[in-house]
């Protein structure tokens, strides 16, 4: 089979797991980086794909391990595969779903997902208004579409927090605000491949950080999945149509509230904290699609209406994940 990464460099340490369980399992696996593939459109029934201005040969699956930062182009890419009827491990509107954090909440919380309280407005004003719908500070303050390790701040004061959003917002950027996440609770990682819980880490930050999210280089441990940890994590990776999904969680005395979902996920440190082998089950999912595996994404593109609870027991539209008193 041949299997094709897009990922800026090969030696990317998630990348390079990936290729050589690809390789163990007899397959050809090469990695593109998709700020040099190019994409030729003619409004023909074919469109052309090419690598550095020559046409690609074709490839039986795509494994995509697009960065955000260069999210919009590395999106353009993966969806022009699946256009070309490619067999795709994430699907390119599954990863952007992932990506803009509010649009992923609001995805769960109407599929009765419990998150975080978590509110978002423009106007900075509002947001500082809005601060008691969340717990009162200190609370956390997120960009909308933020990197996993940037892109977060704890704001412990109303003054801290008004500095931090007329400067954020004055740049443009769009903000979302999200109930600290305080020590009561276990920050919890669950690998989820092809719908199925695989792995699941406990997050410890380094003494000294605040939350779980603005920490670098936080140690990992090895966690026994439980059946709510296990079947919450494959509710959200099929709700956003990942076929590989980091789903992060805040246990709170056995019950979680999912805070993130992440369509890239490191994994040499989960292994390294696990002990498992986490690369094959991505290939092995490889082979199931190209063999004629149900995508994840077509089940997602059933569910928006189909799980959503009926009128007469929705609550608390008005603010994500904060019950209507």
């Amino acid at each position: 089979m041949k299997i094709t990464v897009l990922s800026r460099s090969a030696s990317i340490s998630s990348t390079r797991r990936i290729v050589d369980a690809g390789r163990a399992r007899g397959h050809r696996v090469r990695v593109l980086n998709p700020l040099r593939v190019q994409m030729h459109l003619d409004g023909g029934s074919r469109a052309t794909l090419l690598y550095d201005r020559k046409k690609l040969t074709p490839t039986d699956v795509v494994i995509p391990r697009i960065a955000l930062s260069i999210s919009t182009y590395g999106l353009a890419v993966v969806n022009q595969f699946g256009l070309a009827r490619v067999p795709l491990v994430n699907h390119a509107q599954a990863i952007a779903q992932s990506r803009n954090k509010m649009r992923a909440l609001q995805l769960l919380s109407a599929h009765g997902i419990d998150i975080p309280a978590t509110v978002m407005a423009r106007d900075a004003a509002h947001l500082k208004e809005m601060v008691g719908l969340v717990g009162g500070v200190p609370v956390l303050v997120k960009l909308l579409q933020g990197q996993e390790k940037h892109g977060v701040m704890v704001c412990e004061s109303l003054q801290s927090l008004e500095a931090a959003l007329e400067a954020v917002l004055g740049l443009g950027h769009n903000l979302v605000m999200q109930e600290y996440v305080r020590s009561t609770g276990q920050d919890v990682r669950v690998l989820v491949v092809g719908g199925q819980a695989i792995a699941a880490v406990l997050r410890k930050p380094r003494p000294g950080r605040l939350s779980h999210t603005l920490n670098r280089g936080a140690r990992l441990e090895a966690l026994a999945l439980s059946p709510s940890h296990r079947a919450t994590a494959e509710k959200v990776a099929r709700l956003v149509g990942l076929e590989v999904a980091a789903v992060d969680l805040l246990d709170v005395q056995g019950q979680p509230k999912v805070f993130e979902v992440n369509s890239s996920p490191a994994l040499l440190e989960m292994e390294a904290a696990t002990g498992m082998d986490l690369a094959t089950p991505i290939i092995l999912r490889a082979e199931a699609l190209v063999s004629g595996a149900a995508p994840v994404w077509s089940a997602a593109l059933e569910t928006p209406q189909a799980l959503l609870p009926p009128p007469t027991a929705r609550k608390g539209v008005t603010k994500v994940g904060v019950p209507r008193s």
